[in-house]
């Protein structure tokens, strides 16, 4: 026996394409009427299929929401280090750790939780209240209380309740972008489409979420819910599993890798200062304490935290906010730049780019709605004044001006044709219109009845091509009579479609009617010619696109809008293969392996539905790509929620898709984007340079213990002087990294591959080398000391000092990874740089020679020229690193990398 669960299923399953039936048959099939549901069956269906509303998934608690974020390896690391510093009763080191370890984990926090809050953005989409019939009366009520089957009134300014199927619509305009990411709102009517075309082109359907613009509709609901548009985007926004970061990724691994180094390393060591060396076990285990952290970078965390804060405050000043810390790296490794076209690549405001007249093809230049722009070349006076006469006049828009900001209040095609008559230089003044037939998605266009202040009348008209060329008996320019060819203007209209362009006709007739009728328009219209409307491209994005394809990133265009249109867009902006474009019917019918071999090889994807987006960024991340998603609308959530890095729009962007993403666009403008890459690539540098410059520096430090244990020799650095070090140039050295500009060429380089390492050979090489110098300076300097006959604190005194040299001259090496550092700007250094070197000389001028910090440090003072012999130590460590640096390079160079 079938559960009214299972029923209700199998009903709902016969009606999700709706569209393919007539209204009266999903009436029939809904068990209702025109006249509405009774309030008791609507209350019964309430009951069995539940409110339309989307659910709220419940979280865990907040106490084990906080503390999931200290279950991290490299957080283990550094509560070891916080013991161990503890220990020593280093407290000012402990302390912090400790705050380190906190504000990441308060960060994690508030971070996490993005996706509960993109569903609950999506839930504020829906309509609060919705007007209905019931029981055969008009009534308002809370758009929760819906259920199938009813009766739903749509007015403008409306936001749809539910999915509708219409039974009724009047020039009844609905705003779809959010679902769709078409740029201008869909004209509905009521006639049945396929079931298997794009939810874009689904013309008797209202789409909860979505708002009326104008008209008036009527229609039954056939889904609510989870089972709406919207909630199935939520469904798969709830599901959406979310890829760690790659530098996330790569700590993990790297912390793993250093704690199982510095544990064995450790424990090999306490073994052998205990059974081989004999020395007693408390004086070895502090030794070993003190060997643990001279080996943990524990100011690491701290660092990279605040250069990852530091790249938020450069990708504010480019347009960007960061909401989650490690997205600033991941963009700057991305591979593919996934972008939205309406209002990311284009500017979202139509522009009349073509005409067609009589006298030939024109092009029409400008920027958005503002009335300024030429036409090229120049048509005839009369042929001009016509189309713009039509434009102007047969429009119900209307364009403002806010500090040379220009606007359109009503339909941005209209708008278009607004500010085209401004370019023409049309004076409105003194026509009265009389009479006017509104747009109709059922006769397919507009027409008014204008009367000049000399009293003569026009009938102005505008609409589609296919409907006005056949309404037309002449075109204007024809003086000798010839009859009107409608193959040639309709081939001309084929001509501006397949540039990407959307077109209209627009026509007019003589008349001395006192009113409009349709028998005064069909059949005695002549044609002034025809309009070519386009988003046009941003021209910082073409720009911005070459960059990005000179940096090795490709750029897609995943859009909703039609084939014809992106590809056009696509060729201005310079995508490569912007003649290949799949639909979201070709991805419907490829298996996931088809997909991942087209998703390499394509660049731009039309007519696409939230799943076709996310299965792409899917297809394109198991080639191994890193990818940045884009996208402003409801559809794009699911997408931009799976992808590495995901882009929302802030300025016409949905809260869905600024909860779902990582980063939003203040200037919804693709170049910012590249900026954003330059600046994640410059950050990811600068964090490169940070580690690159503390495990050398530690494992120099590591390594002078070591080597005096295993040869029998005293330690020539103590333990509280080792600490002192660490803390002293940690926060100063380590944190002046973080501050470094873009090197040159930043942009040329290829984006990094995902699976690469942190811990790189190279940097393995550089740690090794390094290390080894430190290790070979410090000692030699000991023994120098020791040899000359100077005290044991003396001669541990210029040991330091002897690492906090080598550690500035490995500093000013470090900030060039890329080129030479014997340059005037390598050598001029940062603010940063000049500052860190103006705390950290003059304290170890303090712990040198301030007898109270002598005492407390167990050093002595040092001389003039052993100063100057430590000097000389560490240009020499310079050059010998930067001439190891030039030949690496080289061998790069030659190698082709």
């Amino acid at each position: 026996m079938m559960t009214k669960t299972a029923k209700s299923e199998r009903g709902l399953a016969d009606l999700r394409d709706p569209h393919a039936h007539e209204a009266l048959d999903c009436i029939e099939k809904l068990s209702t009427s025109t006249t509405g549901l009774t309030v008791q069956e609507a209350a019964r269906r309430l009951d069995e299929d539940g409110p339309n509303a989307l659910p709220i998934r419940a979280g865990r608690h907040p106490i084990l929401r906080f503390l999931g974020h200290f279950h991290n390896v490299l957080i283990y690391v550094l509560l070891g280090s916080a013991l161990v510093t503890g220990i020593l009763q280093h407290w000012a080191d402990t302390g912090v750790i400790l705050a380190v370890v906190l504000v990441n984990g308060i960060v994690g926090y508030i971070q996490e939780g993005r996706a509960e809050n993109a569903m609950a953005a999506i839930r504020s989409m829906l309509a609060p209240h919705a007007n209905v019939m019931r029981d055969n009366r008009r009534v308002s009520i809370p758009a929760e209380n819906l259920v199938r089957g009813d009766i739903v009134l749509l007015e403008p300014g409306d936001r749809v309740p539910a999915d509708l199927r219409l039974s009724g619509a009047r020039a009844l305009r609905i705003q779809e972008a959010v679902l769709t990411g078409e740029s201008v709102p869909v004209d509905k009517s009521t006639d049945p489409v396929a079931p298997d075309v794009p939810l874009g082109d689904r013309k008797p359907m209202a789409f909860s979420g979505t708002t009326v613009v104008a008209g008036t509709g009527r229609g039954v609901v056939v889904a609510t819910g989870l089972s709406t548009e919207i909630g199935r985007i939520s469904g798969m926004l709830r599901d959406v599993g979310v890829l760690t970061t790659p530098l996330v990724e790569q700590m993990n691994k790297f912390a793993k890798w250093l704690t199982a180094m510095i544990l064995v390393l450790a424990a090999v060591l306490l073994a052998f200062g205990y059974f081989v060396s004999h020395i007693p076990f408390d004086e070895m285990f502090m030794v070993v304490v003190g060997l643990t952290v001279a080996a943990i970078p524990e100011g690491l965390p701290a660092v990279l935290t605040i250069t990852l804060a530091i790249g938020v405050k450069r990708m504010a000043k480019r347009n960007v906010i960061v909401r989650k810390l490690p997205s600033i790296e991941t963009l700057g490794a991305v591979s593919v730049i996934c972008s939205d076209k309406t209002g990311t690549l284009t500017r979202n405001e139509m522009m009349v780019a073509s005409l067609g007249l009589a006298s030939g093809h024109h092009t029409v230049t400008g920027a958005g709605y503002a009335p300024a722009g030429d036409i090229t070349p120049a048509p005839a006076s009369t042929h001009l004044e016509a189309v713009a006469k039509i434009a102007a006049l047969c429009n119900d828009a209307e364009l403002s001006d806010k500090a040379g900001h220009w606007s359109v209040e009503g339909d941005p095609m209209e708008g278009a044709l607004l500010a085209f008559a401004g370019k023409a230089e049309f004076p409105v003044e003194g026509l009265r219109r009389l009479d006017e037939i509104p747009f109709d998605a059922a006769h397919r266009y507009m027409a008014v009845l204008i009367e000049a202040p000399d009293g003569t009348r026009q009938i102005l008209v505008k609409g589609a091509p296919e409907r006005i060329l056949g309404m037309c008996r002449a075109q204007m320019g024809n003086s000798d009579g010839a009859p009107f060819d409608e193959g040639h203007w309709t081939g001309e209209a084929h001509r501006i479609a397949r540039r990407g362009e959307r077109v209209i006709a627009l026509a007019y007739a003589d008349t001395k009617a006192d009113s409009l009728q349709e028998s005064d328009i069909d059949g005695h219209l002549t044609l002034a010619g025809l309009v070519g409307l386009i988003d046009p491209p941003r021209p910082e994005a073409i720009e911005a696109v070459a960059e990005c394809h000179r940096a090795g990133i490709a750029v897609k265009m995943i859009t909703g809008d039609h084939v014809g249109t992106a590809a056009a867009i696509g060729e201005q902006i310079g995508l490569i293969n912007a003649d290949k474009v799949l639909t979201g019917a070709d991805i419907a019918n490829m298996s996931d392996g088809e997909l991942a071999g087209e998703v390499m090889g394509t660049n731009i994807f039309a007519r696409t539905s939230p799943e076709h987006k996310l299965r792409l960024v899917t297809a394109m991340q198991a080639q191994g790509l890193t990818v940045s998603m884009t996208g402003d609308g409801v559809n794009d959530a699911p997408a931009l929620k799976r992808a590495d890095a995901g882009v929302a729009m802030g300025v016409k962007g949905s809260e869905a898709a600024k909860e779902a993403a990582e980063l939003v666009l203040t200037d919804d403008n693709f170049s910012s984007i590249a900026a954003a890459v330059r600046e994640g690539r410059t950050v990811f540098d600068n964090l490169r340079k940070v580690i690159s410059w503390t495990l050398p520096t530690n494992a120099g430090e590591a390594g002078t213990i070591v080597a005096a244990l295993l040869l029998g020799l005293a330690l020539p650095i103590s333990p509280v002087q080792i600490l002192w070090v660490n803390l002293i140039t940690a926060v100063t050295l380590g944190l002046a990294l973080a501050f470094e500009p873009t090197e040159p060429g930043t942009m040329l380089r290829r984006p990094r591959e995902r699976s690469a390492p942190l811990l790189t050979g190279e940097l393995v090489w550089h740690v090794a080398l390094v290390g080894a110098l430190f290790v070979a300076a410090v000692f030699g300097l000991y023994a120098y000391a020791i040899d000359r006959g100077y005290s044991p604190a003396l001669a541990q005194t210029m040991s330091m000092n002897m690492l906090v040299i080598l550690e500035i001259f490995h500093l000013f090496f470090i900030r060039n990874m890329y080129g030479t550092s014997l340059s005037w700007d390598a050598i001029r250094g940062t603010r940063a740089v000049w500052i860190s070197l103006a705390v950290i000389v003059p304290a170890q001028f303090i712990v040198t020679y301030v007898p109270v910090a002598q005492k407390i440090m167990g050093t002595a003072s040092v001389s003039f020229v052993d100063g100057l012999i430590m000097l000389a130590i560490g240009v020499t460590f310079f050059a010998t690193i930067e001439i190891e640096k030039q030949i690496r390079l080289t061998v790069r160079r030659r190698n082709g990398q």
